[in-house]
């Protein structure tokens, strides 16, 4: 069943209510306004239903899971501004036809009814909970997130850590929030997990997107400062999404292949196959891995 564990689509209604807002995150007819990013140009095309359908039959998916875009800020909205975008994307989303399935997103700033809301959209069919990287950082926010957590263990479902909101850094050229806060919150929420979250989640699947920020690869620095070799851990995974054959060849040689999973970031990245040697490892990044992500297994 190939896979790719990381794309985005707008449905309709929620790009109907980014058009109501006057704050960020809004639609200005297809101009995309955030707080830490300049305005960004969207492609309706990239949010056609029946084109990205097409596009990922041909692109031999089985399945193709969709989440919240979370550098939009949308889960950390007051609780009445989340409420309804929230809705909008999951009732859409949930409404995709084959091969696209969804990650859930809560509403973080309402702690008290977030994990019955999580519940209730993995009782819908959502394959797992996608949380912003920025609110997973450190103790405090494993912490924080932990009810949330025990709803994906109590459903045996995983977690997908995903970018979040860009800090705003005048002069900096357009990509800067993809290349410096993106991988900056990957690489420190990756840490937080070796650190604090593990511990109190041992059963919990989890996948980083775009490879963690390739955290994995300071394994030598980690062990020369007192943090240990640290075995792999079978059930943290890593997406490939935005890197090449070079980066994912790395990864590779510090976790091992067998946690390692396609994802594209479509529409904001293309797919790529990276080239390992063998159809083997094409096959275990786009199948046999994915798999084990969404439903568990021993590798």
């Amino acid at each position: 069943m190939p896979t790719d564990v990381h794309q985005h689509i707008w449905p309709p209604a929620f790009v109907e209510l980014l058009r109501t807002r006057t704050a960020p995150p809004y639609l200005d007819g297809w101009t995309l306004h955030l707080t830490g990013e300049p305005p960004y140009e969207v492609d309706p095309a990239d949010h056609d239903v029946a084109a990205r359908t097409a596009l990922a039959h041909a692109d031999g998916l089985d399945l193709a899971l969709v989440s919240l875009s979370s550098p939009l800020g949308i889960e950390h909205l007051p609780p009445a501004e989340a409420a309804p975008l929230l809705a909008a994307f999951h009732d859409g989303a949930l409404a995709l036809p084959a091969p696209f399935g969804v990650w859930a997103s809560p509403c973080l700033s309402e702690p008290e009814t977030a994990p019955d809301a999580v519940e209730r959209e993995l009782r819908r069919g959502c394959a797992g909970l996608q949380l912003p990287a920025t609110a997973l950082l450190d103790a405090a926010g494993w912490d924080f997130c932990a009810p949330l957590l025990d709803v994906l263990t109590r459903h045996d479902k995983p977690l997908f850590v995903h970018p979040g909101t860009a800090p705003p850094t005048p002069g900096t050229p357009p990509w800067w929030p993809a290349l410096v806060p993106y991988v900056h919150q990957m690489h420190a929420s990756w840490f937080a997990f070796r650190a604090f979250g593990r511990a109190r989640h041992p059963r919990l699947r989890v996948c980083f997107a775009a490879l963690a920020g390739l955290a994995p690869l300071h394994g030598e620095r980690f062990a020369a400062r007192g943090g240990g070799r640290g075995e792999v851990d079978f059930d943290a995974f890593y997406e490939t999404s935005s890197y090449g054959t070079r980066a994912v060849d790395a990864l590779v040689r510090a976790v091992g292949i067998d946690v390692v999973v396609s994802g594209s970031d479509r529409p904001y990245a293309s797919p790529t196959v990276p080239d390992l040697g063998a159809a083997a490892a094409t096959h275990a990044l786009r199948t046999v891995n994915p798999a084990r992500l969404l439903k568990g297994a021993t590798p």
